[in-house]
């Protein structure tokens, strides 16, 4: 079954815990905090794999979770980073973020490797926060939470070349004659229901790529036929090749046939008409092909046109020799797509949050930052209710609301959790 889009839900792995401890062996003097850093949870990576042609694999596994860190230890030990969890994709996968609607991941080469979710960093253990002032904390963080995000993997068949037309035009048959592909070849439309690859060479040795995409009809642009799943493929393409059935043996014309795949071509993407296009008519031994070749030619004085008979080979040969010299002349085009992702990272301190003011006495702090900052915290102990006080002083969480108006015994709601803001708890 060949798939090509699916959406999976990505959760990277928790960072582990940071570890609380004292020394306590004995005969060692003054003690002091022992405890070691969590390890780093697992980013969730994507890699391109040559042997990958289709997403069947992730059709099945809509949630994809990567491992944790492991929490630190006594005696200042850190805790392991977690592995990476490794999806396997074809080349010429794209991953976007559904959310935002961005491209995060565009995967054009083999091996190409991507972090598209980012675990989360480890906590830090008590022997972090030790300082002349206070030689013994008895708190340590939390570690954050991975990223989570929904994305949609989707392929777009990377090709040298693409075959294109309607359907029964001999597209297939071409590909099996120039490659070893084994495209399915029947004498009914739509016999080619998924794209194939193969590889071709002309005869002087130089290869290329060639995917034969299943036909296209009229209005495929808007959904009708089978070609229009496909159309994003073509995309990719470097050279399309345009068969068009001179025989006229299914009573189209010729003629008319190559406008209106154009034009759907157009309407998809006009950036597809700048594309190098070779028109290879096919199945000229028919009766009337010749006629319909002249009609062509007066009615596309233009166009490159090398005359072909599939079935046996003929004209094969100056066809290869041709794409192979286009393909040289062409530069590589390589698909130029936004890459900002979010990335979990301590930033500088800053006005990166916001106060949103519910009554007279209530107000209400949000923010990423903020919210993993509260994360981290245990608040279970009056030192680490202290510690996180002071980080959102150094945020400028405590001056903000002073400046939104909070006065001493007004509500302050963070990540769902009711605070009473005290002018004498932070000082």
């Amino acid at each position: 079954m060949f798939v090509d889009r699916v959406n999976v839900e990505l959760i990277a792995g928790n960072g582990g815990d940071g570890m609380a401890s004292f020394r306590r062996e004995a005969y060692v003097p003054l003690g002091g905090p022992y405890g070691g850093d969590g390890g780093k949870g697992g980013d969730i990576v994507v890699v391109a794999d040559s042997n990958k042609s289709t997403l069947l694999d992730l059709r099945f596994n809509r949630i994809i979770k990567g491992s944790h860190g492991i929490p630190g230890k006594n005696k200042k030990m850190h805790g392991r980073d977690a592995e990476e969890t490794i999806i396997r994709v074809p080349v010429g996968t794209i991953v976007t973020d559904v959310a935002q609607g961005i491209v995060i991941a565009d995967l054009t080469e083999v091996g190409q490797r991507e972090v598209i979710a980012h675990g989360g960093r480890g906590g830090r253990g008590n022997v972090r926060f030790a300082t002349a002032k206070n030689p013994a904390p008895s708190f340590a963080e939390k570690g954050e939470l991975g990223q989570s995000l929904e994305v949609m993997i989707e392929l777009k068949l990377l090709a040298d070349v693409g075959i294109i037309g309607f359907p029964s035009v001999g597209k297939s048959t071409l590909l099996s004659v120039i490659s070893r592909a084994k495209p399915e070849v029947a004498d009914y439309h739509f016999t080619t229901i998924v794209p194939n690859l193969g590889i071709a060479s002309s005869p002087d040795g130089r290869s290329f790529a060639v995917a034969d995409m299943p036909g296209l009809i009229e209005d495929a642009h808007l959904g009708k036929g089978l070609g229009h799943v496909f159309l994003k493929h073509i995309e990719r393409t470097r050279v399309l090749v345009h068969v068009v059935d001179m025989g006229a043996e299914d009573g189209r014309d010729p003629v008319e046939d190559y406008a209106i795949i154009n034009t759907e071509l157009e309407k998809y993407n006009e950036k597809l008409m700048s594309k190098p296009m070779i028109v290879a008519a096919n199945k000229m031994d028919m009766d009337g092909a010749k006629e319909n070749l002249e009609r062509f030619k007066q009615a596309y004085p233009n166009v490159e046109i090398f005359e072909l008979i599939t079935m046996v080979g003929e004209g094969i040969d100056g066809l290869l020799y041709r794409l192979a010299d286009v393909l040289d002349e062409t530069v590589s085009e390589r698909i130029v797509e936004q890459t900002e992702s979010v990335v979990y990272k301590f930033v500088a301190p800053t006005r990166n949050f916001q106060i949103d003011k519910l009554d007279d006495t209530t107000y209400r702090v949000s923010g990423e930052l903020v919210d993993r900052q509260f994360r981290q915290y245990d608040f279970s102990t009056e030192e680490s209710v202290i510690q996180f006080g002071l980080a959102m002083k150094r945020m400028g969480v405590d001056q903000a609301l002073r400046d939104e108006g909070v006065r001493d015994g007004d509500m302050v709601i963070l990540a769902d959790v009711q605070f009473i803001f005290d002018e004498g708890v932070v000082e």
